[in-house]
């Protein structure tokens, strides 16, 4: 007997293998989507290869890990309280709903409960593009208790995405009012733009303002909203159809900036 174990883990839908010690310590790890086997001890390699043996599938390549960009050493550099890349999509509202759950019986939902809801389906929409080399940042916290619900990187550019709950209500734009339903129409692209221009601040990239409906039974633009994307929640796939101005090392090392919490410091 070897001594060795296999774990699974997930993250994004993707699935790695860590090859572990009786002891815990990690020695190799399989990266499936990469048919690669990453040896951190070239003198377990037999044994690693025969416990790994029934979960490998077609070729692999097998061999020391690669070395890492400068913008993978920046987020291992990163103290874990700093990274933001673990924030769940509406991280924010879900610690706030956590200490402070509201009345157990009320006529009307929390309005903190819709807009939770809408931020969770569009941060998945948005981590689903992490195939297609993009990156989803969420609850990006910003001075003053504001914050960007979501940041997308991807070779398109960056783009600050602001959610609505709009579940089965008309929506009427007209820049920079927004009205859902028959309610009183709000001025929301000004915040929209606003957190689109602390957000190139902060990076000293330009970063596009985006906001996504989620659920809206129709839209309508009587006028169009300057610079602000206007998007449901099931059309977040069509920032991957924009051109690409970005290169693959750039998304890399503005991601790595974009997850250090102390670039927001000053915005």
């Amino acid at each position: 007997m070897s001594g060795l174990r296999v774990v699974p883990t997930w993250r994004q839908g993707q699935e790695r293998l860590y090859v572990c010690l009786s002891d815990g310590r990690n020695i190799a790890w399989y990266d499936r989507e990469a048919a690669r086997i990453n040896l951190l001890s070239e003198d377990r390699r037999e044994d690693v290869l025969d416990v790994l043996g029934p979960f490998l599938t077609g070729r692999v390549a097998v061999g020391p890990p690669p070395v890492p960009t400068p913008a993978e050493l920046a987020r291992l550099s990163l103290h874990p309280d700093d990274d933001l890349a673990p924030n769940r999509p509406g991280e924010a509202l879900q610690i706030a709903l956590d200490r402070d759950p509201g009345p157990a019986h009320r006529i009307r939902r929390d309005p903190r409960r819709r807009a939770l809801e809408a931020e969770q389906i569009v941060g998945e929409a948005l981590d689903r593009l992490d195939g297609a080399g993009w990156h989803a940042l969420h609850s990006v916290p910003l001075p003053g208790g504001d914050r960007v619900h979501h940041l997308a990187i991807g070779p398109a550019g960056l783009f600050a995405v602001h959610t609505l709950y709009a579940r089965k209500q008309r929506v009427t734009v007209a820049d920079p009012m927004v009205a859902l339903g028959r309610r009183d129409p709000q001025p929301l692209l000004r915040r929209v733009r606003s957190d689109a221009d602390r957000a190139s601040y902060a990076l000293t990239a330009e970063v596009h303002p985006v906001l996504a409906l989620v659920g809206p039974s129709g839209i309508s633009v009587t006028l169009p909203p300057r610079e602000v994307r206007v998007l449901s929640d099931t059309d977040l796939k069509a920032l991957t159809r924009l051109g690409a101005v970005l290169k693959p090392a750039d998304v890399e090392a503005l991601h790595a900036m974009a997850r250090d919490r102390h670039t927001w410091d000053k915005v």
